[in-house]
């Protein structure tokens, strides 16, 4: 039924991933719990002594255990009050137990997944580019929120996207394979030397090796070609968002701005769109 009829599978993949974003925002919320609390496990057993070894131990957490509560009052949510966008509306975004807000950005995860795994297969049709795209706006969003929360951009995505679009471009699905392994090698190198640069010129790191990896995998994804476009895209939203919360939010100029989610957002649109945005810059030119 799907190959032969795109609306069904476009509906499908939206449902689709509406549940696969109620899962993201476990990882969101969980992943990076999960990796401080192994650097103090690794702290702990490297110094004994450190107030970290002594520190009270925590109930074992992974992205599947325990089950999901309320981070206020520690209930636990049932499956009926987990269904994708329809519970926050019904609940009117407050915990059944006890009455304080769900943050809404818990249904705009679970949206942003549905329209995207939507549109992917709507554009893509039941194909391994359909798949692809499923998989690299999974990570894009995860990766978003995670350092829009920590300004962290965790080895356990980047690494293994990296990979992935490397092996998916051996069959030439975004582009060819040795544009991919130089996008990849590129995409790191451009902000490792602008990092370098910076941190020569004022002594201060201007940004973290998170972003290397992920310019990186998405490089592995896109190919070399769309890399300017997609630092450009980012750093151009990046720099006005930076002044409108300066200007407007008196965000102070030495407090840090991760820079992930601009770049998460302008590689979607460089998947989606890129190249239709360099045929026609060049036309123009």
């Amino acid at each position: 039924m799907f190959p032969n009829d795109p609306l069904t599978l476009a509906i499908g993949c939206a449902f689709l991933g509406l549940l696969i974003g109620s899962f993201l925002n476990v990882v969101i919320h969980r992943l990076p719990i999960m990796m401080e609390r192994d650097w103090q496990a690794q702290c702990a057993a490297q110094f004994p002594e450190s107030a970290v070894a002594s520190a009270p131990t925590f109930e074992p957490l992974s992205l599947v255990s325990p089950r999901s509560r309320c981070p206020h009052c520690s209930r636990q949510i049932h499956a009926l009050e987990n269904i994708p966008i329809l519970s926050y509306l019904l609940l009117k975004g407050r915990c059944k137990g006890c009455g304080n807000t769900i943050s809404p950005r818990y249904p705009l995860v679970e949206a942003l997944a549905g329209i995207l795994f939507g549109y992917a297969a709507w554009r893509y049709g039941m194909t391994l580019a359909a798949a692809g795209v499923l998989v690299f706006s999974a990570a894009m969003i995860t990766l978003t929120f995670i350092d829009f929360d920590t300004q962290l951009l965790p080895d356990d995505i980047t690494l293994p996207l990296l990979w992935a679009g490397l092996l998916i471009n051996v069959n030439n699905i975004f582009t060819t394979l040795p544009n991919a392994v130089i996008g990849a090698a590129t995409g790191y190198l451009a902000l490792w030397s602008v990092y370098w640069l910076f941190k020569l010129a004022t002594g201060k790191e201007g940004m973290g090796y998170g972003d290397f990896k992920l310019l990186a995998a998405i490089g592995a994804w896109l190919g070399w070609e769309l890399l300017p476009q997609v630092i450009l895209l980012s750093s151009l939203v990046g720099a006005v968002v930076g002044l409108v919360l300066i200007v407007l939010a008196r965000h102070g100029r030495n407090v840090p701005i991760p820079f992930g989610p601009y770049l998460a957002t302008a590689g979607l649109i460089a998947l989606f769109w890129g190249k239709a945005i360099n045929h026609t810059y060049l036309g123009l030119m």
